[in-house]
């Protein structure tokens, strides 16, 4: 496992009657921020565009994967370096990435304006958030066919968590996970933060050219927010399944998009809440 995402400290665990010193492995949590540079050669601006806490590790997928998911950038081409940056205020110089595009790329800022939307999921701006999504997303599943088989969501939380190594050493992460439609793990990442992870996720798909995710199948270790949806809309991702519950706004974010959203996958057992048509029932229960 990386040493940079996990620390031990000491720590007095309890047992009935007995005390014993001894020391835990502990995820480690530190901000990032992250600073985009841009315009012509002549003429180039830095602006900060977020400062997120996350596990140390993939901090350029994690970065890039933000710029994406949020609609600031739309393409991996739009990037020119993303790199650590080292600034004479900082305790740290991991803490600081600086993403440069190209010249000739324009961001569309206007999209960190939505983050209030995105990280509140409340009721009264769940229709401002869907509408700004649909307005940025690049990829349109409402054509999209594809089917997973029943029995195979079952096995994704075992070869997950065998993958999750930071995890099983500190139980402190959130990981998500990238899957064929056979049942292939593809890509996976941890972090403190369930929306990191799967930003580091989406911003390794991207950098390998794999967008859109629309023939895969993305598994969440907890609950599916929807912060967590419209990121994978963001995607082109059309099958979700999470360990734990969606949120409503989730559910109705997934409807909007023809999203197929599974939640409680657990055992031999899952909730289809959108999108039922694209999972081929062997036997599985629709209750939790």
């Amino acid at each position: 496992m990386p040493s940079s995402s996990v620390i031990y400290l000491p720590v007095v665990k309890v047992r009935e009657d007995e005390h014993i010193e001894s020391s835990d492995a502990l995820a480690i949590e530190e901000p990032l921020e992250i600073r985009l540079e841009y315009g012509p050669e002549d003429d180039r601006k830095t602006q900060n565009v977020s400062v997120t806490m996350r596990t140390p590790g993939s901090d350029a997928e994690l970065s890039v994967g933000f710029l994406f998911t949020e609609g600031i950038i739309s393409k991996k081409e739009d990037i020119l370096s993303a790199e650590h940056h080292f600034i004479a205020c900082a305790e740290n110089k991991e803490n600081v990435i600086r993403v440069s595009l190209k010249a000739d790329v324009a961001p569309n800022l206007n999209n960190t304006e939505r983050n209030f939307y995105t990280t509140s999921s409340c009721g009264v701006c769940g229709k401002a958030s869907i509408n700004a999504i649909r307005t940025v997303g690049t990829f349109d599943n409402r054509k999209d066919q594809n089917t997973v088989e029943a029995s195979l969501l079952y096995q994704l939380p075992d070869l997950l968590a065998h993958h999750q190594h930071i995890f099983t050493a500190t139980g402190g992460l959130h990981a998500s996970a990238l899957f064929s439609l056979s049942g292939e793990l593809l890509l996976m990442r941890e972090d403190v933060g369930r929306h990191n992870a799967l930003d580091k996720l989406i911003g390794a798909a991207l950098a390998q050219n794999m967008l859109p995710l629309n023939k895969h199948v993305l598994l969440l270790s907890g609950r599916a927010s929807f912060e967590l949806v419209q990121k994978a809309a963001m995607a082109g991702i059309t099958i979700i399944a999470a360990v734990g519950a969606p949120s409503s706004l989730a559910v109705q974010l997934a409807e909007e998009f023809n999203i197929t959203l599974i939640g409680f996958l657990r055992g031999q057992r899952f909730n289809i809440y959108t999108g039922l048509s694209r999972v081929i029932e062997n036997t599985y229960e629709n209750t939790h």
